[in-house]
Parts: structure tokens; sequence; C-alpha cells
């Protein structure tokens, strides 16, 4: 058996033809589980061993490092050499590569540095304390530039676009000022590492040209996550025949990062004689599985149908379960995972939970750790980790306890009361001297006047703060929080997302016993990785690509969750939300559990949910359909709970953003209620304090 045959063995028959195919562009149409990887390890080492090629003239690009980590020990094992010197990585890591030979003829030096977010929000910042402008807006300016970037929208070119009003003059300020400061300091965002290769190649030919006699053959994995920028720099790169790009237009699930799926679409018309080959046969669900997931991603008018087949034989029923609240649903999601666990069949790295929005891991993280369940959250950090609840319960610790000296330096700065760098030097160095706690000090150092008038006024309202909170006075620990978080005013200076985290925790503290709800806060984060070899998987459907697990449980399948309310408001916008259901279903390989409720708390109250028009697309023979929302007793139905419409959603504005009134200047939202023109929203404008007022009337304004 030749080397050849060796290597195309184990490949079924569409793998091999897109393996062996060379002479013209190739599209690869891979569907969920069907070995995209496989064929790219497999061509890439097709091309070294049959076409002779050598390892290092391949521009091979994925997204993740993770990807690239495990496409080089793939390719190093079929090829027998080691690959890592080699081109293959992902968009950032290649362009930088190629920055730091090339960047000297764009005015750059190539010692340039890399910015990664944070340095990114902390430059923003400190243009918009510059300018004034308000400060909070940090990270959707962030988000803008990158989105500006993404489609090589330049500083220049955006000011020529802008009308000269509103958020987009701010903007085009800040965006400009940003670059210069870049410029000035010889750094690069991870942006401008795709941005300035493009702008490389398109104003050197004769680089172009060189790098054109360099890559002789050029594969894309995950081609449908491409955005503007990237496509345009595969477009420089790739000769008439020698690309080919695998991906899957049903899981482009990344528009919001600037991901544009007409790439994949279109790609027969922008690189023409294009050969397509579809992958169907799926590896990793069963038959039931791929049914239901192919049934809802067929719903989309845009796509390039594929039907999605399995050995793995017909499987279990999708289950799908309509229960009463989402603490009933969390412990029914539990329940499952214990029992099948306790059976012998799985182990807890077998489970994963999913869900839409990151506050529905509250819920969840709960139920799991009261049930003594490992748990990890993947792909962002746990919600009693986040700095929003770290901060509210920092206050609640230090007014139970002054002597807590971790929880002060925390908030004592926290929202910003320009508390300076001398006074805390100060505090800390009276404390030291004296030891006594930092409390006890600010408050010895303001009877003795110790401290300037300024600093002595911002100390004297932080004290007057911990006093105000003292537990004694309050019934349960939601009344101390939802008082502690009125006090400071955390809600002006937070984001929607942050200010929806903060409503979830006081919820989840209605009730509860003061020092027991901070005792179990505590002991969540002390426990960081909780048996990370073997327990349950948390996150969001935009963190599952690439993964797969036996067992997955999609909650939270309601419209308003799923599809998300903001794209409920825009038809848009749907398509994307079906693919992030049809991606978080086709994670699972043998069992797939879809739940939701009746009632769910959103926005600081409870509203009535109706189940996701998704679930209308589901063959009722795929699906074992279970109602737990009215009764305790659990009813098997052959059809959906009930006939399933869209939710009325449009509660105009979200709690915690931000608008302005003509009179009173800007304010932020605390709530929205009513329908239709009857529609009111309290707003606390800090000027005139909180107001209660008619939207047909008050002539509001978004910020």
């Amino acid at each position: 058996m030749s080397k050849e045959e060796i290597l195309l063995n184990d490949l079924n028959p569409q793998q091999r033809d897109a393996v062996l195919h060379t002479g013209s562009p190739l599209l690869v149409l891979a569907g969920a589980g069907s070995g995209k990887t496989r064929v790219i390890t497999h061509k890439f080492a097709y091309l070294t061993k049959s076409k002779k090629f050598s390892p290092h003239s391949i521009f091979t690009v994925t997204f993740t490092n993770r990807a690239s980590d495990e496409m080089k020990g793939r390719i190093a094992n079929l090829i027998g050499k080691d690959v890592d010197s080699s081109w293959i990585g992902t968009f950032h890591s290649q362009c930088n590569k190629i920055l730091r030979r090339e960047i000297k003829a764009l005015g750059y030096d190539n010692s340039f540095l890399i910015y990664d977010e944070d340095d990114q929000c902390n430059l923003v910042r400190h243009i918009l304390r510059e300018f004034k402008i308000y400060e909070a807006m940090y990270k959707g300016v962030v988000s803008r530039i990158s989105s500006l970037k993404s489609s090589l929208t330049s500083p220049s070119k955006f000011l020529s676009k802008s009308t000269g009003f509103g958020f987009d003059e701010k903007l085009a300020k800040v965006y400009v000022r940003y670059q210069d400061e870049l410029k000035r300091c010889n750094a690069l965002d991870f942006d401008d590492l795709i941005v300035l290769a493009v702008k490389l190649f398109e104003e050197n030919p004769g680089l172009l040209e060189k790098y054109h006699s360099i890559f002789k053959y050029i594969l894309v994995d995950e081609f449908q996550d491409t955005n503007y920028a990237q496509y345009r720099l595969l477009k420089l790169l790739a000769e008439e025949n020698n690309i080919c790009a695998v991906g899957d237009d049903d899981q482009s699930i990344y528009k919001f990062r600037g991901a544009d799926v007409t790439n994949i679409l279109n790609f027969e018309k922008d690189f023409p004689g294009a050969m397509v080959i579809k992958l169907e046969q799926n590896y990793r669900s069963t038959q039931n599985i791929l049914d239901v997931a192919g049934a809802i991603i067929a719903g989309n008018p845009l796509r390039r149908p594929k039907r999605l087949w399995t050995e793995r034989g017909v499987g279990e029923k999708v289950y799908h379960c309509w229960l009463g609240t989402e603490e009933e649903e969390s412990r029914h999601i539990a329940k499952m995972i214990k029992e099948l666990y306790l059976k012998g069949e799985y182990n807890y790295r077998d489970f994963a939970v999913l869900y839409r929005v990151n506050f529905q891991a509250r819920a969840i993280e709960d139920i799991l750790r009261n049930e003594l369940i490992p748990y990890r959250v993947m792909g962002g950090i746990s919600f009693y980790h986040r700095k929003e609840i770290k901060d509210v319960i920092a206050y609640m610790r230090l007014a139970i306890n002054p002597d807590d000296n971790v929880s002060l330096r925390r908030i004592i700065n926290c929202p910003p009361r320009g508390i300076g760098a001398a006074t805390l030097s100060k505090i800390e160095h009276e404390a030291k001297k004296k030891s006594t706690s930092l409390f006890s000090t600010i408050r010895t150092i303001l009877k003795a006047n110790g401290v300037a008038l300024s600093a002595r006024e911002k100390l004297n309202r932080f004290v007057k703060i911990i006093g105000d909170v003292m537990p004694a006075k309050y019934k349960s620990a939601a009344d101390m929080l939802r008082d502690i978080v009125d006090k400071i005013g955390y809600m002006d200076f937070i984001d929607e997302e942050r200010a929806q985290n903060i409503y979830e925790l006081i919820a989840s503290a209605e009730g509860r016993d003061i020092n027991e709800f901070s005792d179990r806060a505590a002991l969540v984060t002390t426990m960081d990785d909780i048996n990370t070899e073997n327990a349950v998987s948390l996150m969001t459907l935009h963190s599952t690509k690439g993964l797969e697990f036996p067992v997955v449980f999609v909650a939270g399948l309601e419209d308003g969750l799923l599809p998300y309310f903001k794209a409920l408001q825009n038809e848009d916008e749907i398509p994307e939300e079906r693919r992030l259901l049809y991606v978080g279903m086709t994670r699972a390989k043998d069992i797939l559990w879809l739940t939701g409720t009746r009632k769910r708390r959103l926005y600081t109250k409870v509203q009535e949910q109706e189940p996701s028009r998704f679930l209308n697309d589901i063959p009722p023979q795929c699906c074992q359909w279970i109602e737990k929302a009215i009764s305790s007793q659990v009813v098997a139905l052959t059809r959906p709970v009930k006939k399933i419409m869209s939710l009325e959603i449009p509660l105009s504005y979200a709690a915690g953003c931000r608008v302005k009134h003509p009179k009173w200047g800007v304010g932020v939202v605390r709530d929205c209620y009513g329908k239709g023109n009857e529609q009111k929203v309290t707003v606390n404008f800090p000027n005139v304090g909180i107001k209660r007022l008619a939207l047909r009337f008050a002539n509001l304004e978004k910020i």
C-alpha cells in the first residue's frame, strides 16, 4: 500500500475527494461533527507528501489557539515532522508574524507592542476622561472601534462618512485620538494586526508578490466566521487556484464580532471555477439529534442545504421539558445529571449546560452547588466571580465585618470617588503603624482632621455609606443588597448586562439570612476550579464551538431568550439566533434536553414566558414533550405544550440604559413597565432624583 493510500485510508469518500482536489478553488461545506479538522490535516499532509509542497509553504489559518495547537499536533503525527515553525495558526498570530518582518514599510518599528482588551479599555477610558465624555461608555466605544476596523473603516474614512452630530461625532474624535495614541506608543491592538497586514499588501505590490511566492497553498478553517478584513486578506494572498476553505454556514454565530456569513455563501462568485464538496456524514450525534437540529436550521431562508446522517443509529428521542420557574428548571437539570451519573453511564465531565446569556448561570450554579455536583463555567467566569457581583458583595462584607481590609481596598474607590493614591497610602501607613484595620484607621484620621479637606469629605461619605447599611436593619440579604446598590449609585456607571447580573444577584438573595448569604458567596469565591477534571460544563451557546459532550442541556428555550429579545425586534437577526441553537444542539452525542420555563425573572421582575418559536419546527416523532409547568405531575405529550406564539417584547427601555430628557438631562432607567401607549418608565436623574414618566409624553432620547 502506497503512502498516499495509507494517508487516505481512514477517510470517507467525500473527505477523500476534498483532500485530493487541487487545480481550482475548493469550498468544503463541513456539517457539524463531519470531520472537518481531519480533512484539513490530511490535506496538509497530502500536499506535503504527494505534491511535495514544503510544510512552510502552506498558509493555514483558524480562529483559536486551541484549534491551531490541535491542528499542529495532528499534522506533525501525519507527516512525521515538527511543524511548530510552519505557517499554522490564528489569523492574528499569522499577521503578527508577517508584520514583525515587514511593518517598517508602514512606518512602524517591528518591536511594536500588542494591546489586549484590557489595554484597549484603559486607553479608551483615559481618552474619554480627557474629552469629558461619559466614561462608562468605554466598552461600547471599544466595541464600535473594533467593528469599524473589522470592516476596514479607518478613522479618516469614518470621519468622512460621519454626519458630525451625536454619538458618531464623539466616536470619530475618540477613534482618531485612539489611533494616534497607538501609533505614538508603537502599539497595535488585535484588529490592527489584520488591518495593517491588509494595508501592507495593498500598498506594497512587491511584498504581495513575495508572499505569493512563499505561500503555495492556503487552507482556511471555520471560514464562515471570517470578517471583511480577514476575507480581504485571504483574497489578497490567494492566487487563482490555491485556496481551500472549510466551514459551515449553519454554524456562523459571531456576527456581533464582525463575522459575515455571506463570505461563505458567495464563495463561488468570488472564486470563479470553485468546486464545492459537502461533508454530510456525522460522526458525533445520533440520528434523532441530527433530525431535530436539521429541522430547526432548515427554517433559515439563505443557507446551503445539507442533510446530516450517521451510522450511530437513531438513539434516544430529544427531550423538551416545559417547567414553572428557572429554579425548577435548574433542579430538573441537576436531577437528570445526578440520575445518569449514579447509573454509572457518564462522568460529570460528560455533561454540558448551555444557555443564551450569562445571567442564566446563577440559578443553575446555585442548584448544582446545593446538590454537590461539581461544575465549571467555561468561556467566561463564574457568576459570583464577576466584577460587579464581587463589588456589591464586598460592601455587604465590610458592613458585616469592618475589619475586612480586602473588601475595603476593593470598594473604597468603586464607584469612583476620587480618593487619591496619596490618601490611600497614608491610610495604609497609619493602619500598619498602629496595627488597626483600614476602616478603623480612616475613622481615626477623620476625627483628627488628619487629611486634606477634599479627601476628608470623600472619606466621610464612604464611612457614612458603610454606617447606613449595617446588617441589623434588614430583614433579608436581598433588602441589604438593594439598599447598597441604591446608596452607592452603582447602576449609574455599569452597562445593561452588568445591571442584569446585579438584579439576578438580588433575586437570588430573597428571603435569605444576611450572614448565611455572605458565607455562601465567600465559599464560592474560594472554590475556583473545583474538580475541573470531572465537572459539569456551564457555558453560553457562543462558547460551544468545537466542543462536544455525551449529554447536553440547552436551557431557556423561550421567546425573548432564544431567540433573544433584541433579535425579535429585527427579523434580520433571527437567522443567527436559529444558528446559535443549532450549534448548541449539535454538541450533543447521545442525549439532548431542551428546557424552558413559564415564568422567569428578567429585568427586575418576573415575566410570563412563551416557548421558543423555534420549537415549532421540531418533528414530533423525534421528540418527547414533557410538561411540568402547571402541576407537579409530569405529563408526557406527543405535541408541544401549546401553540407557540411570538412574545410581545417591546418594553422600550431596559433597566440600566441611559436616556436624555429635554429638561432634566441625562438619567439612568431603573424600570420600564406597561404595554403600548401605556408604557411608563422610572428614571434616576442625578440632579433631580427619581422620576416616573409616561413614555408617550416624556420625549426621552436613548443614548
